[in-house]
C-alpha cells in the first residue's frame, strides 16, 4: 500500500469517526430519544450515508414562516371563539374522562366543545362519495375541500365535475390538496377546474420547493368537506376509487356533520388555506340554532403545533377507558407513550380492543407492527385482523360516550409528520353506531392468538425486530 494510499484511509477513517462522535452529541439533544436511537444506530453502521438522511429527515422542521402563521391562525380561533359561550358545551361532571378529554383538546388543538351538532357516521365508500358529489351539486354559496390524495380515476373525475358545475352556476369553491399525495389529481384538474372558476392550490410542495417552507416528507393528511357552511364530511376516506392500491380495496368511515362543529372545520381549512396562500378567508359565522344534541369538539395536529396533539389525546382516551377501549387503524407503529397506554390499560382489566387490516400496502410497516404484537398479547390486549378489504378507517371508541374519527393513524408518522384532523364526538348514540360498524369488523376478522403468535418462524421474529427499529424511519 502506498503512502498516499494511507492517508486516505487514515482521512476515510477519521470522517467516518468524526461524524458518529457529532451525531452522538448533537441528534439526542435535538430529537427525542426514541428517534434518536434510530438514527444513531444508522450513523453508527453508515455514517456516510445515515448523516445526510438526518439533515433531510431527521427533524420535522417547519419554516418560521409557516409556524408564525398558524401561530396567528390559532390566536384568531380562540379569540372568535370566547364570545360564543353559548355554544360551548359543559359534561355535567366536571370531573369525569369527557371533560378532562375535552380540556386537553382545547388547549392543544384551540377548538372548544359545541353543543347542539347532527353527526352521521357513513361507512359505505361508494355512499359517501356520493354524498359528496350531491352535497357540492347542492351548494350555494360555498364549497371548501381539503385532501391528502384525488386521482384521476372514476371518483376524482366525479368530484372534479362537480365541483366545475358549482363553480359556472357562481358557488366560490376553493380546493387544496397535498402535493404529493394528489399529485396526479393535480396534473389532471389543476387547469380544467381554474379555467371554471375554482380556486387550486398545493400544500407542502414536493421537489425543490420544500427547501423554502417545511422538511420535504411532511404531508397534510386531512380529509375535510365544508359546503356553505353549514355542513361537513371528514374521515379517512380520500377522493379515488377504493381499489386505487391495486389487491388493497379500502375500506372507510367518514362524519357528515352538521351545527357549531362545522364552522370548526371550516376555520380549519382557512388556517391551512391561510398558511399555504397567505389570503385571509372570511368564513361564515357559526350556526347559533341547534342542528342536533351531540356534543362535539375538532382534533387538528400536525407539525405547526407545539406538543403532538393527535398522540396526547389518544394516550389520554386510553388512560381515560374504564371498561372498553376500541381502537382501528390501518397502521400502527406506535410510539412508547401509546404503547405504554394500551398496556397499561389492558393490565387495568380494560378491555382494548385493536382491529387492524390482514393486508397492508406497506410491507416494512407491517413487519414493524407485528413486532409490537407480542408485549400486547402479553399485557391482554386483543387483536383482530380483518380480512376482506384493506381497512384504512381511523377511529377509536371508548366506553359508551366518546369517539374520535379522523385521519390519523396509530404511527409516529401521523403523530410528528403528518397534519391530521380528527372529530371528537361525547355521545352515546354515535358511540353505539360506531360500535356496529366494530362488530361488523370483527365478524370478518382474524382473532390473533398468543399460543399460536408465539409458534410464528424465527426469521419472521428477526424482520419484525428489525423493521421495528426502523419506527422513527416509517
Amino acid at each position: 500500500m502506498s503512502n498516499h494510499d494511507l492517508h486516505i484511509g487514515l482521512w476515510i477513517f477519521a470522517a467516518d469517526w468524526l461524524i458518529r462522535v457529532a451525531a452522538l452529541l448533537w441528534i439526542p439533544a435535538r430529537t427525542r430519544s426514541s428517534s434518536a436511537r434510530s438514527w444513531l444506530l444508522l450513523i453508527g453502521f453508515v455514517p456516510l450515508l445515515g448523516l445526510p438522511a438526518y439533515l433531510l429527515l431527521g427533524h420535522p422542521w417547519l419554516s418560521r414562516l409557516r409556524r408564525e402563521r398558524q401561530a396567528r391562525a390559532s390566536r384568531q380561533i380562540r379569540q372568535r371563539q370566547a364570545a360564543l359561550t353559548a355554544l360551548r358545551w359543559c359534561p355535567p361532571d366536571a370531573f369525569s374522562a369527557p371533560a378532562d378529554v375535552t380540556r386537553l383538546a382545547e388547549r392543544l388543538g384551540d377548538f372548544m366543545p359545541t353543543n347542539g351538532n347532527a353527526v352521521e357516521l357513513l361507512d359505505d365508500y361508494a355512499g359517501s362519495l356520493q354524498r359528496l358529489v350531491d352535497d357540492i351539486d347542492a351548494a350555494t354559496r360555498e364549497v371548501h375541500l381539503l385532501y391528502y390524495l384525488m386521482l384521476d380515476d372514476a371518483s376524482g373525475r366525479s368530484v372534479a365535475g362537480a365541483l366545475e358545475r358549482a363553480a359556472r352556476r357562481g358557488v366560490r369553491c376553493r380546493l387544496l390538496l397535498d402535493a404529493v399525495g394528489a399529485k396526479r389529481g393535480l396534473r389532471a384538474f389543476r387547469r380544467p377546474l381554474r379555467d371554471a372558476g375554482v380556486c387550486v392550490h398545493a400544500t407542502l410542495a414536493g421537489g425543490l420547493k420544500w427547501r423554502r417552507s417545511a422538511r420535504m416528507d411532511l404531508r397534510n393528511h386531512r380529509k375535510i368537506a365544508v359546503i356553505d357552511g353549514r355542513l361537513a364530511l371528514t374521515g379517512s376516506q380520500n377522493l379515488a376509487d377504493p381499489d386505487f392500491v391495486p389487491g388493497h380495496p379500502n375500506r372507510e368511515v367518514v362524519a357528515r356533520v352538521r351545527g357549531p362543529v362545522v364552522a370548526q372545520l371550516q376555520a380549519l381549512f382557512a388556517s391551512d388555506w391561510y398558511i399555504e396562500t397567505g389570503e385571509v378567508l372570511e368564513v361564515d359565522a357559526p350556526p347559533i340554532a341547534s342542528s342536533g344534541h351531540v356534543p362535539a369538539q375538532l382534533l387538528p395536529s400536525g407539525p405547526a403545533y407545539p406538543f403532538e396533539n393527535a398522540r396526547d389525546v389518544f394516550v389520554a382516551l386510553v388512560q381515560r377507558a374504564r371498561r372498553r377501549a376500541v381502537l382501528v387503524t390501518p397502521y400502527f407503529v406506535p410510539d412508547e407513550a401509546t404503547l405504554g397506554a394500551l398496556r397499561v390499560a389492558a393490565l387495568s382489566g380494560v378491555s382494548v380492543q385493536l382491529i387492524l387490516s390482514a393486508t397492508n400496502n406497506q410491507r416494512v410497516t407491517a413487519w414493524a407492527q407485528a413486532g409490537f404484537y407480542d408485549e400486547l398479547l402479553a399485557a391482554g390486549v386483543h387483536i383482530a385482523l380483518y380480512r376482506p378489504h384493506f381497512l384504512h378507517a381511523k377511529h377509536l371508541s371508548v366506553d359508551d360516550d366518546i369517539a374520535l374519527v379522523g385521519s390519523s393513524n396509530l404511527d409516529i408518522r401521523s403523530f410528528m409528520l403528518n397534519a391530521e384532523a380528527g372529530l371528537l364526538c361525547f355521545d352515546p348514540g354515535v358511540v353505539a353506531r360506531l360500535r356496529e360498524i366494530e362488530q361488523d369488523y370483527l365478524r370478518e376478522s382474524d382473532v390473533l392468538e398468543a399460543e399460536a403468535w408465539t409458534r410464528r418462524p424465527t426469521w419472521r421474529r428477526s424482520v419484525e425486530g428489525i423493521a421495528r427499529l426502523a419506527d422513527s424511519f416509517l
